[in-house]
């Protein structure tokens, strides 16, 4: 009897483990709607405060021009061109705010499917995640933008004047900002995969020069078809990949001390 209650208890030790993760496809859709909503709600409250604040925002990112390009101004076109500017500001500073938020809402989907220890394992990434999404920001803006700025304006002649349209700096500047803050968010997202036994740092190694051709193939996609903004991307890009390579051989080897030392105090448990 104390066996068969034994073989019982232990059968249901994974379920409780898993518990939440066996909802039908209805309670995701209906989870994932929540989720969305969530989100879609955090964009727009965010934006309503942030139109409050747009030409804050709008005087902000004009810095990297006017420090690249001194003494010029920025033109807008058409009379509405101004006013949809200041609303993809807006925009801008919701998403920008509004990241770690997004990203606790998609761990708040995913954990239910995972186990414990795998929930455990996503906590100090909603902490990284926001920071590495910084620091992409923070390199467009103080380097990779001033930059690209400079290379462009240094094409002016005295016959061809660089007049550059409100609308289209700052969806420059704002597409690069997001889209480097995006990107850096690979090292989290390999050692959170690792974190889950998803990925090993021999698929890594491997995948080393497919990588680099990924990389050159979406930082041309992504950026405008000038070197600077494409090699200030790729890069990056490229040494965060080799950082990723670094922390899951990390995760691998405290996984491997870990186990070493489970089998080592089972085995003495045994022998007693």
């Amino acid at each position: 009897m104390a066996d068969a209650k034994q073989i019982e208890d232990k059968s249901k030790a994974p379920e409780d483990e898993l518990a939440g993760s066996e909802a039908p496809l209805l309670e995701h859709l209906v989870e994932l709607r929540k989720r969305l909503i969530y989100s879609a709600v955090t964009i727009v409250v965010l934006m309503a405060f942030c139109f409050i604040f747009a030409s804050t925002i709008y005087d902000w990112l004009l810095i990297p021009y006017k420090r690249s390009v001194p003494g010029a101004n920025l033109i807008f076109t058409a009379p509405q061109e101004l006013f949809f500017t200041y609303l993809n500001v807006a925009l801008f500073g919701a998403i920008f705010l509004g990241f770690p938020m997004i990203a606790a809402q998609i761990y708040m989907f995913v954990a239910p499917g995972l186990y414990k220890h795998e929930r455990k394992a996503f906590v100090p990434y909603l902490v990284a995640t926001p920071i590495f999404f910084v620091a992409g920001a923070a390199l467009v803006y103080f380097v990779v933008l001033p930059m690209a700025l400079s290379f462009f304006a240094s094409m002016q002649t005295v016959d061809i004047e660089m007049l550059t349209s409100v609308s289209e700096y700052l969806g420059l500047a704002m597409l690069l900002i997001l889209a480097f803050g995006i990107c850096f968010q690979l090292p989290v997202i390999l050692t959170l995969l690792a974190q889950i036994d998803l990925v090993h740092v021999d698929l890594l190694k491997k995948g080393r020069r497919y990588a680099i051709v990924g990389i050159l193939i979406f930082a041309a996609f992504i950026t405008p078809p000038d070197p600077i903004s494409q090699i200030g991307l790729a890069l990056p890009m490229y040494l965060l990949y080799e950082l990723s390579i670094i922390s899951v051989r990390m995760i691998e080897k405290r996984r491997a001390a870990a186990l070493a030392a489970q089998e080592a105090e089972l085995a003495r448990s045994s022998s007693e």
